[in-house]
């Protein structure tokens, strides 16, 4: 199998069901480096008590812990869900090359709430960014999650923790 940007993608998405499975908002992500997976993630702040332990800010950390390195320079990362400000400023300190991301988040991504354009001028680093990608698959995903939350009546008891 070729592994271009469906191929990382599709084990985003893999990490996100991982996410889903322990009751978690089905986000993953992947971080690359030379080609090959160095950091996975998926969402589990609820399993570590960890407000911080999103998808993204796991997988950087796992890579940053097997490259023996803070900065993920020509790394890539592949995420299910559009990152929000925290995830992507992580990715900026991180130094990583380029975001890869499927579903967009219209409510607290960093690029579809216009948030990103606000903050240009902060941020000293840049990372090339590339959106959509087998964004029908983590959609659906994310969808039926909170389908089936709303019809647990998570959501209306204050939120997710209410399992």
């Amino acid at each position: 199998m070729k592994k271009d940007k469906f191929y990382f993608m599709e084990i985003a998405i893999e990490q996100a069901r991982i996410a889903r499975e322990n009751g978690e908002v089905p986000v993953g992500a992947i971080v690359v480096l030379n080609g090959k997976i160095v950091g996975r993630g998926y969402n589990s702040v609820i399993e570590n008590r960890d407000p911080t332990a999103h998808a993204e800010i796991v997988a950087i950390r796992d890579a940053g812990q097997k490259i023996k390195n803070y900065r993920l320079i020509e790394a890539e990362i592949y995420v299910s869900l559009e990152p929000c400000l925290m995830c992507y400023s992580a990715m900026v300190n991180a130094r990583v090359k380029k975001l890869y991301y499927s579903a967009y988040d219209f409510k607290a991504g960093i690029f579809s709430t216009e948030k990103f354009e606000q903050l240009t001028n902060v941020y000293n680093h840049y990372i090339e960014v590339e959106a959509g990608i087998l964004k029908d698959k983590s959609s659906e995903l994310l969808i039926d999650f909170f389908e089936v939350r709303r019809g647990a009546g998570a959501v209306e008891r204050g939120g997710l923790e209410n399992r």
